[in-house]
């Protein structure tokens, strides 16, 4: 049944062809969108494994199936990693996403009514900091605050006066398109003023953190919540960081209250990946994305384009597209002709829909990934703002593409898995 004249390919051709043109784009293009990555191969293999087949409700040790003393070690080793890597008390390593992982610290800590602050999603907040079409703005009282409007970063006297004001039970902030430093000694400063918890959500910034190349929420944030992809280059999945003493009612909310069986090859994964995260090579990767994304950022800065904040402290960079005639989808479509991969973002006090959005956004994890250092950034830089400045011109579209695949030919990933 399981011998090599039932592979894939002759089981489901169709699903076959699809993973196969997948590799194939993700070889032959760009990937700029600031929540991508390329997982290593261990990694790849570990989602593979075996581990898919066990059923391991509970926890290690205090299991609701039998049979779970070898995933226990599995799940036991991502968790002390985890903790080695961040410094953190207590960790679960069980969501299945980002957003179960705010799921699980909300229905922990708040009553369906209480109030919370979180960053606007405009501003660069994410649908599960309070959006009202998300079940944190559906089932809580939820105030936004924002970036300021000149300055586009977060002022935090201003969030201490809101916070004053609404009096919110939790602060929750991070972000998703926010490409600036984000203080959370000063989150905690305003959170004990009020008496609210704090909980940062630090998915996009995790490998930065871990390395050290930005300011940790530990020991200020009550719960830490990250996705374990995007600069931590793990699977896509998410987790949950908090003290000892929210311990027992975190779990408790994760399972039963929140998931049944969890992914062991996937918490396996997440395994791997913080084994990788802990070598020192890692550390170098991540200061290569910085360096990767600020010079993106001069390129683009230098071509006239206007940054969001003017810049960037991260591993991303927000264009206001206003001043070019475009919106955001116009030129992520364009951009995409070209195999450069890029997602239309919301900018502060962005006039345009969401839809439609005045922005894109660009982050550097995935090609720093396959090796690419500052001048190919430059390069890269300069092939946006060759389609932005000729936009509709396809045979443009055409030369950037053609170019692109020769860059990365050059830096090759996945090359083994590909069918030509």
């Amino acid at each position: 049944m399981f011998g090599t004249e039932r592979q894939l390919k002759e089981i489901d051709p169709q699903i076959y062809k699809v993973i196969n043109q997948e590799t194939m784009r993700q070889y032959d293009g760009l990937e700029l969108i600031a929540s991508e990555n390329y997982v290593s191969e261990a990694v790849l293999e570990t989602c593979g494994s075996v581990l898919t087949n066990k059923y391991a409700e509970g926890y290690p040790g205090k299991r609701y199936y039998g049979g779970c003393e070898i995933v226990d070690i599995a799940e036991n080793l991502a968790r002390d990693r985890a903790k080695q890597l961040f410094g953190c008390e207590h960790v679960n390593v069980q969501p299945h996403s980002g957003s179960q992982a705010n799921m699980a610290v909300y229905f922990a800590t708040m009553s369906p009514g209480d109030t919370m602050m979180g960053l606007n999603l405009s501003h660069g907040g994410h649908l599960t900091h309070g959006h009202k079409v998300n079940f944190s703005g559906i089932l809580y009282n939820v105030v936004h605050y924002s970036v300021n409007q000149e300055t586009e970063v977060v002022h935090y006297d201003e969030v201490l006066k809101l916070a004053r004001e609404v009096k919110p039970k939790l602060i929750m902030t991070g972000a998703s398109a926010y490409p600036r430093t984000i203080d959370f000694s000063e989150f905690k400063k305003i959170a004990d003023e009020v008496g609210a918890i704090l909980v940062a959500d630090i998915a996009h910034i995790a490998g930065l953190v871990a390395t050290g190349l930005h300011p940790s929420p530990f020991p200020h944030a009550d719960f830490v919540t990250t996705t374990t992809h995007k600069t931590l280059r793990g699977p896509r999945s998410g987790m949950i960081m908090c003290k000892e003493e929210y311990a027992k009612a975190l779990d408790k909310m994760v399972m039963p209250g929140m998931q049944g069986g969890p992914l062991m090859h996937i918490i396996a994964a997440k395994a791997v990946a913080f084994q990788e995260a802990l070598q020192p090579s890692f550390r170098e990767y991540q200061e290569q994305i910085i360096r990767n994304a600020q010079a993106m950022a001069d390129e683009l800065i230098q071509s006239g384009i206007r940054l969001v904040s003017n810049g960037t402290d991260t591993h991303l960079v927000l264009l206001d597209l206003r001043d070019t005639g475009l919106n955001g989808k116009q030129v992520e479509e364009a951009l995409g002709k070209a195999k450069i991969t890029v997602n239309k973002n919301t900018i502060p006090f962005d006039p345009q829909k969401p839809f439609v959005t005045s922005g894109i956004r660009i982050g550097t994890p995935a090609v720093t990934t396959r090796g690419m250092k500052e001048p190919e950034m430059r390069k890269i830089a300069r092939w946006i703002i060759q389609v932005i400045s000729q936009y509709e011109n396809e045979n443009i579209y055409k030369q950037v593409a053609s170019e692109v695949s020769e860059m990365c030919a050059k830096f090759p990933i996945y090359s083994d898995r590909l069918v030509i």
